[in-house]
């Protein structure tokens, strides 16, 4: 019998391309439905992968804090998901929503 050691997943590793981070922020939206704690978290792996020290000083927001806002356990302003998202690039979007069946 071998032996098999499997590292622990984390998105950030495949968060190379802007259509790996869209794909990403889409699958999130859609698997977190109207959780907040979603998107939250998946600006913050996002982040990571970006580099979350150059965030920091984009937005003018502390290393800590942006950890602590973005964890998913955090409850973040509108206000800080839109300057994360900006500082990233990304530019958040509503469009209509699927009929209810």
């Amino acid at each position: 019998m071998t032996d098999v050691t499997f590292s622990r997943f984390d998105a950030v590793d495949y968060l190379k391309t802007e259509e790996d981070i869209a794909n990403y922020l889409e699958a999130a939206l859609e698997e977190g439905g109207d959780d907040p704690a979603a998107i939250a978290r998946a600006l913050g792996d996002i982040a990571r992968a970006r580099n979350m020290s150059e965030l920091a000083r984009k937005t003018g927001l502390t290393r800590e804090g942006l950890y602590k806002a973005l964890s998913g356990e955090g409850n973040p302003s509108l206000a800080t998901i839109t300057k994360v998202a900006s500082a990233l690039g990304l530019r958040l979007s509503f469009v209509p929503a699927p009929p209810a069946p």
